[in-house]
């Protein structure tokens, strides 16, 4: 089975108040060294996985460079990178290679790269096409240069390209939302990512919010209520406009579904390299697989701290493939679980799906279980509520 290989990339020209990534604005130099152990890992990868007992592929149908902002490196940096996944993974013709963008951050020399390096998808960290919202949070760009950037990429022959919106952004209106989802169809792009804020202590924004605090604009932030009915919006809105909705908060025209994002909520193998990066793998002497994460600090990535791993138990592969299956639109289909983990582990199930059918969070149509349009918004009850099911029933 071709793998999904992912790149982090956690450099930034600034830490956006909402952002909870590993990343962060380095110097210059620090670059260098990243780059120089991201490749050297890349390299390793075959001696890695077989010594965490994972089943590594040479073969891959999907590059994903993430970040921070990628497009932040220079042409000389960023192309090592692709020359060392050509040398040590074979790359299918069909490969869906995707690199994240920062708007402004795409130089005449960077898209030249791009096409060289056969990129056919960027998605590109908007989050707001309205000008003091993106402000607000510390970006750098405006509603001009995203629409700039849309149409220099199509002319580099990128037309495959996502944009991000966040619902709950300081000074954010219905309205104004409803002007980023109008200039969002009326760019025509094939795929968009809505996100509602996360409030947590991984942000710093989020910590102001949770402290009832005025820093970052927290005090312009929509209420829970407001944002719920944004992002509702945009599910009507873009279904509408034919950017139909495939997962809780991805979009796509047919065809244009993120081939990458899919490997993870199908359970497909993948590997990761860079900082705080996740792999899984099936496992090479037993069924099921193995996951391993690299350290979540620059710091300690480049000093060589081995990665951290674990096996994927059967009872955690069965409550993966409920709480990701869930995640997609199609949901999960019954018969095919029953298949894979056995007739009873459904049945332990069926009292909890009972519950949140009638709670109006789930629907059952034949032998696929879905999240309802309800079951969206509050996805993460419903997921909570699978875990805790099967971590009680092993008694």
């Amino acid at each position: 089975m071709p793998l999904g290989l992912y790149i982090s990339v956690p450099f930034c020209r600034t830490k956006c108040t909402y952002c909870n990534f590993a990343s962060d604005v380095f110097s210059r130099p620090v670059f260098e060294k990243y780059i120089a152990r991201l490749r050297a890992e890349i390299t390793n990868a075959p001696a890695t996985a077989e010594a965490l007992g994972g089943r590594f592929e040479s073969a891959a149908d999907s590059v994903y460079f993430g970040g921070g902002t990628p497009t932040l490196l220079r042409v000389d940096q960023l192309e090592p990178i692709f020359v060392t996944i050509r040398q040590n993974s074979k790359i299918s013709t069909s490969a869906e290679v995707t690199v994240e963008c920062a708007p402004g951050t795409l130089s005449e020399e960077m898209l030249e790269c791009l096409s060289r390096n056969g990129v056919n998808r960027v998605s590109l960290g908007v989050q707001s096409l309205i000008d003091q919202e993106a402000r607000s949070v510390g970006r750098l760009h405006n509603r001009e240069t995203v629409l700039n950037d849309i149409e220099r990429l199509r002319a580099a022959r990128i037309s495959n390209i996502n944009v991000d919106l966040i619902a709950g952004l300081p000074h954010q209106t219905r309205a104004s939302w409803e002007q980023s989802l109008d200039q969002l169809i009326a760019t025509g792009v094939p795929h968009a990512s809505v996100y509602m804020l996360e409030v947590d202590e991984e942000s710093r924004l989020g910590r102001e919010l949770i402290a009832g605090g005025h820093k970052y604009h927290a005090h312009f932030v929509p209420d829970e209520d407001l944002v719920a009915d944004m992002y509702e919006l945009a599910c009507e809105r873009l279904n509408m406009a034919g950017i139909e909705q495939y997962e809780i908060s991805n979009f796509a025209r047919p065809g244009f579904e993120s081939k990458h994002n899919l490997k993870y909520w199908t359970r497909q193998p993948y590997l990761g390299f860079g900082v705080d990066a996740h792999s899984m793998l099936l496992a090479t002497d037993a069924e099921g697989a193995i996951r391993f994460s690299n350290p979540d600090s620059l710091e300690r990535y480049v000093a060589e701290v081995a990665p951290e791993s674990a096996p994927v138990l059967p009872e955690a592969a069965l409550q993966e493939a409920f709480f990701l299956g869930l995640r997609l639109n199609c949901g999960v289909n019954l018969e095919e679980i029953a298949e894979a983990f056995g007739k009873k582990s459904v049945a332990d199930y069926s009292e909890t799906t009972s519950e949140l059918i009638a709670a109006g969070l789930l629907e059952r149509k034949g032998a696929t279980l879905q999240l309802t349009r309800r079951g969206r918004l509050l996805s993460n009850e419903v997921f909570r509520s699978f875990i805790s099911i099967s971590a009680t029933s092993d008694g």
